[in-house]
């Protein structure tokens, strides 16, 4: 599972997850990705799941890229304990992901398997999540542009 090595500050608090991803909304690597479509934390654990369930579909062919890691811990106090007494210790490790957040991308393989060992992977994740191609958010990216400049 992933987690960070080191950490020089523990406890993070919750945060919010406003609008959209203005970061990590392209396909960079592959050819095709699964795009977020709903906010939301992913744990590492399903982010493991999802990787297992790609890679054992595409039989070890072609590449797999991880685009999020989970960086924020999640506290947790444990059972029958007693209000107050500080902060828990950290449970889990998560992901923060918003909308149009490219998770996965993949190369090297024909786009139906792609789009079928992506859809496996989707059913592990706890947000709806979408098939895209590389051309696709590109010019989706180059209409915001235009949007923004007129």
């Amino acid at each position: 599972m992933l987690l960070p090595k080191r950490v020089k500050r523990r406890r993070v608090q919750r945060g919010r997850m406003k609008g959209k991803a203005n970061k990590g909304n392209v396909i960079a690597y592959g050819d095709y990705g699964l795009v977020c479509l709903d906010p939301g934390w992913i744990k590492s654990n399903q982010i493991e799941a999802a990787r297992i369930a790609m890679t054992r579909y595409i039989k070890r062919g072609g590449q797999v890229w991880i685009n999020i890691f989970p960086h924020k811990p999640v506290t947790k106090k444990p059972a029958e304990t007693r209000m107050g007494s500080g902060k828990g210790a950290p449970e889990f490790w998560v992901a923060v992901v918003k909308p149009g957040r490219v998770l996965f991308e993949m190369a090297g393989v024909p786009e139906e398997v792609a789009k079928e060992a992506l859809r496996l992977a989707s059913h592990k994740l706890p947000v709806r999540c979408k098939f895209a191609r590389k051309e696709e958010l590109v010019s989706a990216d180059a209409n915001d542009n235009k949007e923004v400049e007129a």
